[in-house]
């Protein structure tokens, strides 16, 4: 009796107008129904779930598979679910509503081929994309944060990259798309991607020049490209010099050769150079890289050159690359990127070693570097583009007037529409040219450049006066000459004041001393005086090459006894 009694008054009892009992059952259902819709939930953000269809597991898996996000030193996997659902109840939701019409579209069998898959892939990436930024990359940020970053540890280019995204409030995926995944973000609009970019050549102030780095051999990473023997005398003392050896045979002439233009200064004996301690010059090895088909218009879009964004910043080139010069040059030398003809087995760099000096009245400098193995260009009968010269050396000097030569050394004067370039016009032998010498530039609308878009006459000749140009000495293997002319609305090699070059090669190594007075009044000649920087750049063709196929520096400074320039000119 007692326990019914019980019953009955609990059965009196009203929850928010249920019975107790009632209310008991409505809870003990709640709490299976919640546990089995949360089970459900997360059954579903299991990879094995998420590859369980052919659609995924054929495509976007497999491609993942291959990144650092699947396998990597740690062991630690970032899964499906890590990446594209959000941990926080909320975020995570809101996925799973979005999921239901990725459902319809598998029922209706929209990406059921790989053809399909891929017709649609930047449309089902740009949705996510969208997501991502939208919050904020939540899912990234469940690992990554800027706060939890060694800068210290990472390299110079990531490291101001993330140093700007931080200022800047930008969010993981601004940078990082097509990680995991095939790459598509190429295929975007610039201004899908970047920041405005602006038809005219756009201007930027230029950084204090960067403290110079110790000399020093190649690293062990620029080590493992080079044969052994060519590194150990990339560090070694140059050899005891012998002459130059005599031009090559002759052979067919590269697809596009350079106008014949004649030699400023021919070869002068040995006795005519300023005598130099060269033991007490200080040294700097300069890594010059392959660059392929990078131009001024491509380091500018973001879709080509992830530094674009940086560099319209103000950012110099030498900030972000100095040290992978070698990673870059095995890219484009390889083919992997900006290079649509390659030449089988060209090394990715050189080796540089610069010295440089004064007495007052001339710059004396003096380079090393180690000969390379002959390796024939398949596209040119004969393999040889310059079958006179084995190896040309060139520098260019900018004192401060050129838009971006500052911060991008060469890269001011090539462009995309330049000969043996991707948009070359039929026709037209384009040299080199300085943005200021154009009306306008065509950073991505092909054809890129501004070649036809030449300035008057007279303006390019107040352009000259005002000194916006170039210097440019380039002395030839061949005949030991020294051409000096200038880069301006094109590339002219005559005019300058005339400089004296000594080249051999002895032992597998070249050594060139370069000489020209410090001061000079002739068109296109830049005096080189006390208390100032001028950025110098360099460049190799090396094996009988021509055009673009050299070797290049990032932008450095010269100045005369000044140990902050990175190429410091001593009186001796």
């Amino acid at each position: 009796m007692a326990m019914k009694a019980l019953w009955s008054r609990l059965g009196r009892v009203r929850i928010l107008g249920a019975t107790l009992i009632g209310a008991a059952v409505i809870f003990v259902s709640g709490i299976v129904f919640w546990g089995g819709f949360n089970t459900a939930m997360e059954a579903t953000n299991q990879m094995e779930f998420c590859v369980s269809c052919h659609e995924m597991r054929d495509n976007v898996y497999a491609e993942y598979k291959k990144t650092i996000h699947y396998e990597n030193r740690t062991g630690v996997r970032a899964t499906c679910p890590d990446c594209h659902v959000p941990k926080d109840w909320i975020h995570k939701v809101q996925r799973k509503i979005q999921a239901s019409n990725e459902v319809l579209h598998w029922l209706l069998g929209s990406v059921d081929t790989p053809e399909k898959f891929d017709a649609k892939r930047l449309e089902l990436a740009k949705h996510e994309w969208a997501r991502f930024k939208a919050n904020n990359s939540l899912e990234c940020r469940n690992c990554h944060s800027f706060d939890g970053m060694s800068a210290d540890k990472q390299k110079p280019r990531a490291r101001k990259q993330h140093e700007m995204a931080k200022a800047d409030g930008m969010t993981c995926i601004d940078c990082h798309k097509g990680i995991a995944h095939k790459p598509v973000h190429h295929l975007l609009e610039e201004e899908e991607n970047a920041p405005k970019v602006s038809s005219a050549a756009p201007a930027a102030p230029t950084p204090a020049a960067p403290k110079p780095a110790e000399a020093k051999a190649p690293d062990v990473k620029t080590a493992a490209i080079l044969p052994a023997a060519v590194v150990a005398q990339a560090a070694a003392p140059a050899a005891q010099p012998t002459p130059a050896p005599a031009p090559a045979p002759a052979a067919a002439p590269a697809p596009t050769p350079a106008p014949a233009v004649p030699a400023q200064a021919a070869a002068a004996p040995a006795g005519d150079l300023p005598a130099v301690d060269w033991s007490a010059v200080p040294e700097r090895v300069v890594t010059l890289f392959y660059p392929g088909q990078t131009s001024y218009e491509w380091i500018q879009t973001g879709t080509d050159h992830g530094g674009a964004r940086a560099y319209k910043k103000g950012e110099e080139c030498i900030g972000c690359h100095e040290g992978e010069q070698a990673d870059m040059g095995k890219k484009m030398v390889t083919g992997q990127k900006a290079e649509t003809t390659p030449i089988p087995g060209k090394p990715a760099f050189i080796p540089l070693t610069v010295q440089a000096a004064h007495d007052g009245t001339n710059l004396i400098m003096r380079f090393r570097w180690p000969a390379g193995p002959h390796t024939p260009a398949p596209f040119v009968e004969g393999g040889m583009m310059d079958p006179q010269n084995p190896v040309k050396l060139a520098l260019i000097l900018d004192q401060g007037l050129v838009e971006d030569a500052g911060r991008s050394g060469c890269w001011s004067t090539c462009h995309h529409d330049a000969r043996s370039m991707p948009d070359t016009p039929a026709g037209q032998e384009v040299t080199k040219y300085l943005p200021q010498t154009r009306s306008a530039i065509s950073l991505k609308e092909s054809p890129r450049g501004g070649w036809d878009k030449r300035k008057p006459a007279d303006e390019l000749a107040e352009l000259l006066k005002q000194g916006v140009f170039l210097d440019l000495i380039r002395w030839k293997s061949g005949s030991n000459a020294v051409e000096d002319g200038y880069v301006s609305a094109e590339r002219v090699m005559e005019g300058g004041q005339g400089a004296t070059g000594i080249g051999t090669l002895a032992d597998g190594t070249w050594t060139l001393t370069l000489v020209r007075k410090l001061v000079s009044d002739k068109p296109g000649d830049i005096s080189i005086e006390p208390g100032k920087l001028y950025t110098i750049g360099f460049a190799i063709h090396d094996d009988h090459t021509n055009a673009r196929f050299h070797h290049v520096s990032v932008n450095y400074k010269l100045a005369l006894d000044n140990a902050e320039a990175q190429i410091n000119a001593v009186k001796k």
